[in-house]
């Protein structure tokens, strides 16, 4: 054999990776631990890790919250008008239509009644991802409606409250006003001595916070919502100060007596539940 034997030729083949789909995985904000969607949402959207607790619309909440088969959806039908003709990139109409599409929702609002551990309530919920929850005249007055279903039923009113987008200024004035009219719908619950159990989620914001989000008669919030009229950086470029640590979060205004307690999400239910024996009983 020569000591020149010629080397053997190697043909390189090239495998073709298989791609990843898209959807598949969320990186959490909190721990920036990548969480497989599948069992994110078998864990109620709460990362098993760090508990960060990413939003959830609407229809979930109801789900989460409300006894299975109980719930009656109300004023379903109801639409925005568009009084300003507004228009910027889109105009009213398409960024509704828009969202619709996206959400599944006809509106930032969905609101009925149902059965929690049996008892039964008038329930309302809001959805960020529906113009940022803001308040127009539908959410206004759905809102309202359920606070009137709660006095004529006497039975407790429970809002869960995710809107860091304040009053819908698509609608101008008609935005503005229902913020008077959803507090002035509350008080008369107040005078009749009919329970309102405020629930916070992330984020309750702006005009939605400063009307019929602050004003429940319990305050319940999820942990680490942020919570508060104008952002912290807006707050700090206004002020020129460095605001505290945890500066609106839940623990925080906890801590500052405006939230009377925190419910991680899997025990919200149970723990509505018990606010409910003790409010309810005679």
């Amino acid at each position: 054999m020569s000591l020149f034997q010629k080397k053997p030729q190697y043909t390189v083949v090239k495998v073709k990776k298989k791609e990843i789909p898209d959807g598949l995985w969320t990186k959490c904000p909190g721990c920036g631990h990548p969480l497989f969607n599948k069992t994110l949402h078998e864990n109620l959207l709460v990362c098993p890790r760090c508990q960060h607790h990413f939003p959830m619309g609407a229809l979930e909440r109801i789900e989460l919250l409300i006894d299975a088969g109980t719930f009656t959806e109300h004023d379903a039908q109801l639409e925005s008008l568009d009084p300003l003709e507004f228009s910027a990139v889109r105009s009213y109409p398409e960024k509704r239509k828009q969202d619709q599409q996206t959400t599944g929702l006809s509106e930032a609002c969905i609101r009925g009644d149902g059965l929690l551990c049996g008892r039964p309530v008038s329930l309302a919920v809001t959805d960020s991802r529906f113009i940022m929850g803001s308040m127009g005249s539908v959410v206004g007055e759905k809102i309202a409606r359920a606070a009137e279903y709660s006095l004529s039923n006497r039975v407790p009113l429970i809002i869960v409250s995710g809107s860091g987008g304040g009053a819908r200024m698509y609608e101008g004035m008609f935005s503005l006003m229902q913020m008077a009219k959803t507090c002035g719908a509350l008080s008369r619950l107040k005078e009749a001595d009919v329970p309102y159990i405020a629930v916070y989620t992330h984020p309750t914001m702006a005009g939605i916070l400063a009307s019929f989000a602050g004003v429940g008669d319990i305050v319940v919030a999820e942990p680490n919502a942020l919570i508060g009229f104008a952002g912290p950086r807006v707050i700090e470029q206004t002020t020129k100060q460095r605001l505290p640590e945890g500066f609106q979060r839940s623990e925080f205004n906890r801590d500052h007596g405006w939230i009377d307690l925190i419910a991680e999400r899997r025990e919200l239910k149970n723990t509505l539940s018990r606010i409910l024996f003790y409010v309810s009983a005679k």
